[in-house]
């Protein structure tokens, strides 16, 4: 990303600067996430982090994840599953409450609000004429 910028490391980025540059929303995301990665706090809060990425970002930064956040408690908010299945722990919250907690194939056995929603997620459409 930076390589593509006027000045590289050294552009200013925002529109409020006479000379900045402006980043689409996902890069700006991604600017956002290599800042909690740099901090090197121990715990980590991202909600809905990939969010505005396309699916070849996403897919990238999720491969990558684990070893970013190792050595601390990475706390993940997210609706994709595909991106929650890859937790330790995953904890469904229905009208403000945890209502389950275990591991992605834990939850799919157990037949519950997470399997309902895996279910529904990844349904294929039936393609109509």
């Amino acid at each position: 990303m930076a390589a593509r910028l006027p000045d590289g490391y050294n552009s200013l980025l925002g529109k409020c600067f006479n000379d900045g540059v402006e980043l689409s929303t996902g890069e700006w995301q991604r600017v956002a996430l290599a800042r909690a990665f740099l901090r090197r706090a121990p715990i980590l809060i991202l909600d809905e982090p990939t969010s505005a990425m396309d699916p070849w970002a996403e897919a990238n930064w999720i491969s990558r994840f684990r070893s970013l956040a190792n050595g601390r408690t990475a706390i993940l908010i997210t609706h994709r599953l595909t991106t929650a299945m890859r937790a330790d722990v995953i904890h469904v919250m229905s009208g403000g409450k945890v209502v389950e907690s275990g591991a992605h194939e834990e939850l799919l056995s157990r037949g519950g609000l997470y399997a309902q929603s895996w279910l529904a997620q990844s349904a294929i459409p039936a393609v109509t004429r």
